[in-house]
């Protein structure tokens, strides 16, 4: 469930002119880039519907690309709008309405005259809208403006501090198997808490609620939390506030598998007392 060491940027761009220089610049900036040149890159098999339920093939890549886009967790999304093999405003309004991905930060970019093309971009939340002669002429400027590359230092020093007491005791709960109850307190410890080490204690509600929608034989629910889980697991160093990160994050997508291997009909099987608990380091 950790994200790759390398801050990634994801480019749905098919003209190579542009993503020739897209590579350039952002490798040149310290990123890697991963090219989406039509929506046929995206694999049509939806592998978080159930095997034997078909799925409707724009939908279909649309929910890969969402679970991609989450394990990857890019520093940045820049959509071409004239790139018509991908169909960008069904993409765009889906990835910003989405929890697992809406957080991401967007740029989008067209020709000057392509005011409707801009405007609508801009109606779906894009985080930037800039004509195309200004996307290369200032895209190291526009990379580094809109990139969310976290400091990793900020992290560390918040997770040196010691375990509050709400947060104890969600922990507690949530090693008791009790996860309604240990997302109530871990909130209530997310809430109070803030400084730069508030979102650990939301990355373990998130899983937390993940098992607890397993529990209820709710697969959908399940799959959105961790889906959810993973933006806010992935900036968190190894160990946190006495807390194995790491291991949370393999046991946390370990279920994840197996989850999605029983799928929807079969979410009754999932065996509720293999659930892991937090390891404390």
């Amino acid at each position: 469930m950790k994200a790759d060491s390398d801050p990634i940027i994801v480019a749905f761009v098919g003209d190579l002119f542009f993503t020739t220089k897209i590579e350039n610049v952002a490798r040149h900036l310290g990123y890697a880039v991963k090219l989406i040149e039509t929506a046929d890159a995206i694999a049509a098999n939806d592998p978080v519907t159930p095997p034997n339920q078909a799925a409707e093939p724009v939908y279909g890549r649309l929910a890969v690309l969402v679970d991609q886009l989450t394990q990857w967790q890019p520093a940045l999304l820049i959509f071409d709008l004239v790139n018509e093999a991908v169909p960008w405003e069904t993409w765009l309004a889906a990835l910003k309405s989405s929890p697992a991905t809406r957080r991401l930060p967007v740029l989008c970019f067209a020709p000057h005259v392509e005011t409707g093309r801009l405007k609508r971009a801009r109606d779906l939340n894009a985080d930037g809208i800039v004509a195309r002669s200004r996307f290369m002429s200032a895209l190291p400027d526009l990379i580094q403006q809109y990139a969310r590359r976290p400091d990793p230092s900020l992290f560390t020093a918040a997770c040196a501090e010691p375990l509050s007491e709400l947060g104890r005791k969600g922990l507690e709960l949530f090693n008791a198997g009790d996860y309604f109850e240990a997302h109530e307190e871990l909130e209530h410890a997310w809430n109070e808490d803030l400084g730069n080490g508030r979102d650990f204690y939301r990355a373990v509600l998130q899983v937390a609620v993940a098992y607890l929608q397993i529990e209820r034989g709710n697969y959908a629910g399940a799959v959105k939390m961790f889906l959810r889980a993973r933006q806010w697991l992935d900036p968190l160093p190894e160990h946190c506030r006495g807390i194995d990160i790491a291991q949370l994050c393999r046991d946390a997508e370990a279920v994840y598998q197996q989850l999605l291997a029983l799928g929807s009909e079969r979410i009754g099987q999932f065996d509720r007392q293999s659930l892991p608990p937090v390891q404390y380091v």
